[in-house]
């Protein structure tokens, strides 16, 4: 139906001579891999090349890029090409843009647009290929693109064409996940680049080591500069040092992906007669793009990634070392059109030591938009469809948590009604949700500007910045004051916040800011927050992890939270987005998510078992009550916790006590396993088993004393070894002066501590354990001092009473030191 297309004359580049191998895999297979170095021409020329394939039977092609700026450039650039304006037959559909009319028959398309595509039309019916670009960053809707993709051609549209295009993806695993699909490389025609690397260099800020680096390249290079930065924040501090030491000839331009278009635009295009640019960029400006009269790139090393973890639930944005073949990209910027020169502003050895590659967004993502689309596509198992890099099955297991919470999915991972509602809205699950409940409460233009200002670079200035989510509604309902980059981010936040209303079938209402804290609990209910008690500004989030706030706030002594940006610290995290939340909003909305617990605990501060009925959100105890009726159980296992947490020592032993927990352990040294193991952590680990049954009526420590722990003790003895104990293992012996003395098990060897005299007569050690052990006698002084330690009595009366007579005698005089000891009376008394 659409007239074949003219296809102009056009300046040679490198991927020209590749077009007709390409346009000969696409007819013998349906997919293919296109790898062509940075610089080829492939993403404008490619396309075109298309158009009037046979096989494309005039439908329309459709791209995907990973960046909006690298969409509307490619889009004007082959638009400019054929001589039309975009919107003809070159157009592209971002988020919150579109340019496309009734005879487009290209569309290059981002951040999502695949999948919506998909999702409304799974047959994709109206196009003939999808190419995927600068596939190497290997972004999550890239990843998911490919995946539907591929679900589409094997289900629906075996002649749908794939064409995955890259600079540094491997060929040979990329071609054989598209079954084993043809390979066609284009040489590219890259500029040599001299690389220089300065090192590590003093300990300065990323901004100050950047700004010497950029004087050094402007004073000893011609042509602009691409200037690689990790964020806005070191872009504007950079730029504010630039400007006081560059010459008046030198135009700086900022370039990041919150830039307005036309600021984009500005960076991209050719600097004005007479000045000489300098673009201050993130890793947007790595691929797709070239930027006019680049000839030097002075790159800091390092990126702004996004890294989920799901334990915690948080996304935290990490400033990170980029890898070896983000550093390639970057300096090949400064090779596209000329000889260049790239500074690097770490080491050689740095460089060697710097990861091959950079890590798939899919396996360090957030995966929550990821399983909804899946879900609302049919898919409860991402092990359903086929991909490069599986996404990984703990952030997966999170964000099915999640979205179930949301009411976005069932148990089993099927879409609710709900889980429909939230995928048709261009924004996180998350978001989406929060405005879906708002609609609800008739304050969705509220939902629908949080959403947005959640989404954008933070719209105070630094002199004014706050925690306080209430307090940047406000600068939005407001009227535009403050510095021209305040006033153009709160510009941008109310143009999404205009595109989402639209979206969502929202009207023009006035903003409630009161409402903030309930709407960011509706999107963030796991980060519903509880002031800790005390005087430091400590939280505790429902999912269990902690927060607080790095200075003094307003909002730091506010009882109830909802938080909507942490940096994701797994242990606690700090506060940078937050509203206060009014307890009884709480309640009212979040009833649902509100549990009674019957909890009967040890509590460690008052020594006491405790029940209440405690009403909990996640981990965040509400509220809680007396609770009337107690399962006896539960108290005795709850008493048995606290006696364990309070140690051996909290029971009520008494000498005679521990003596019996000594002999039973010494019989069981003589005769094994037979007898019990009754040491202090045998004791403590099997509680329940030999105390639990004596426990009945206590809950509190102090209460321990009535438990009749001999005969809790004595029944691990069997009755047999109950009536052996006192015969194997006496408590007393007597000795022959009539005395019974208590025998010390505590050491190794059983003790038997005895004055001399009194062993007078005696030859023969004393033995327990049936006569298997004899005694260590420690004979003592009349002072019961030991003067020998022996268990051969014996021997001792023959050899060494001798030298302890001569010794003590003098000293003692009262007491008898007989010459013959076993002819003596033994005795208790004096001479």
């Amino acid at each position: 139906d659409h007239p074949t297309t003219k296809m102009p004359r056009m300046q040679p580049l490198p991927i020209d001579e590749t077009l007709p191998a390409l346009r000969d895999a696409l007819v013998a297979q349906p997919n293919v891999v296109l790898h062509a170095p940075t610089g080829a021409g492939k993403t404008t020329r490619v396309p075109l090349a298309l158009l009037n394939a046979p096989w494309l039977a005039g439908r329309r092609i459709v791209m995907l890029e990973p960046r909006r700026l690298a969409a509307r450039a490619a889009a004007r650039h082959m638009a400019s090409l054929l001589g039309e304006s975009v919107g003809s037959t070159v157009g592209y559909r971002t988020r919150f843009d579109t340019r496309v009319g009734v005879d487009t028959r290209i569309e290059v398309v981002t951040e999502g647009v695949l999948t919506r595509l998909l999702q409304h039309d799974p047959e994709l019916a109206g196009y003939g290929i999808v190419i995927f670009d600068e596939f190497h960053e290997r972004s999550l809707q890239a990843d998911l693109g490919l995946a539907l993709s591929l679900d589409v051609q094997a289900a629906l549209r075996p002649d749908l064409r794939l064409l995955v295009m890259s600079a540094t993806l491997p060929r040979e695993r990329a071609a054989e996940f598209l079954g084993n699909a043809p390979m066609v490389a284009s040489e590219g025609r890259s500029f040599p680049v001299d690389v220089r690397y300065l090192g590590g260099g003093p300990k300065q800020s990323t901004p100050a080591r950047t700004a010497a680096a950029v004087e050094r390249a402007v004073a000893g290079q011609s042509g602009g500069v691409l200037v690689f930065l990790p964020g806005a924040a070191e872009i504007h501090k950079t730029a504010a040092l630039l400007a006081k030491r560059l010459p008046r000839d030198v135009l700086l331009a900022p370039l990041y992906g919150a830039l307005p278009p036309a600021e984009q635009d500005k960076a991209i295009a050719p600097a004005p007669a007479g000045k000489r640019k300098i673009v201050l960029a993130t890793n947007i400006a790595e691929t797709s793009l070239t930027i006019e009269d680049v000839r030097v790139v002075v790159d800091c090393g390092l990126a702004r990634v996004a890294r989920f973890e799901p334990k915690s639930g948080m996304t935290r944005l990490a400033t990170a070392r980029i890898a070896r073949d983000s550093a390639d990209q970057r300096a090949g910027r400064a090779g596209r059109v000329a000889p260049g020169v790239c500074y690097r502003l770490w080491s050689e050895s740095e460089h060697a030591r710097l990861a091959a590659t950079s890590t798939p967004e899919i396996l360090e993502a957030d995966l929550a938009p990821l399983l909804l689309e899946l879900a609302r596509w049919g898919v409860a198992d991402p092990a359903d469809l086929r991909w490069l890099d599986p996404p990984p099955d703990a952030a997966c297991a999170q964000a099915r948590d999640l979205l179930v919470a949301l009411d976005a999915l069932t148990e089993d991972g099927r879409l609710t009604a709900r889980g429909r509602t939230l995928s048709d809205m261009p924004a996180h699950p998350r978001l989406a949700h929060m405005i879906a409940r708002a609609g609800e409460l008739d304050c969705g233009a509220t939902a629908c500007m949080i959403a947005a200002l959640l989404a954008e670079q933070d719209v105070l200035s630094a002199d004014a910045r706050t925690v306080d989510l209430q307090t940047r509604l406000e600068a939005l309902a407001g009227d535009q004051v403050g510095a021209p980059v305040v006033r153009a981010r709160l510009e941008r936040v109310r143009k999404s916040a205009r595109e989402l209303r639209r979206r969502s079938g929202i009207g023009d209402t006035a903003i409630d800011t009161a409402r903030a804290g309930l709407l960011t609990a509706f999107a963030y209910p796991d980060r519903i927050a509880q002031r800790r008690p005390g005087n430091a500004p400590r939280y505790q989030l429902a999912n269990g992890r902690g927060a607080y706030f790095a200075a003094p706030e307003a909002l730091s002594k506010t009882p109830y939270l909802a938080v909507a940006e942490l940096d994701g610290d797994p242990r606690e995290a700090r506060i940078f987005v937050a509203a206060a939340l009014d307890a009884v909003d709480l309640e009212k909305h979040f009833a649902e998510h509100i549990a009674a617990h019957d909890a009967v605990r040890w509590d460690a501060q008052t020594g006491a078992v405790i029940a209440r009925r405690e009403y909990r959100l996640g981990a965040l105890l509400l509220r809680d009550e007396p609770l009337q009726k107690v399962d006896p159980e539960e108290v005795t296992a709850a008493l048995v916790d606290g006696i364990r947490q309070a140690g051996n020592a909290s029971l009520p032993w008494t000498p005679a006590l521990r003596q019996w927990q000594q002999r039973v352990l010494f019989l069981r040294r003589v005769f094994g396993d037979d007898w019990p193991e009754v040491d202090n952590a045998a004791l403590m680990a099997a509680l329940e088993q030999w105390l639990a049954p004596y426990l009945a009526g206590i809950r509190r420590l102090s209460q321990l004393e009535a438990v009749p722990l001999h005969h809790a003790l004595n029944a691990l003895l069997t009755p047999q070894q109950q009536r052996e104990l006192d015969t194997l293992a006496p408590s007393h012996i007597t000795v022959p002066t009539g005395s019974r003395i208590a025998i010390d098990y505590g050491a190794n060897n059983p003790v038997l501590a005895v004055r001399l005299q009194e062993m007078f007569g005696c030859d023969q050690t004393p033995t327990i354990a049936g006569g298997r052990v004899p005694l260590t006698l420690h004979l003592l002084s009349p002072a019961r001092r030991p003067v020998q330690i022996t268990q051969d009595l014996a021997g001792f009366w023959r050899s060494s009473y001798q030298d302890v007579k001569r010794d003590m005698k003098g000293r003692y005089p009262k007491h008898p030191w007989p010459d013959d000891p076993l002819a003596a009376e033994p005795t208790r008394r004096t001479k």
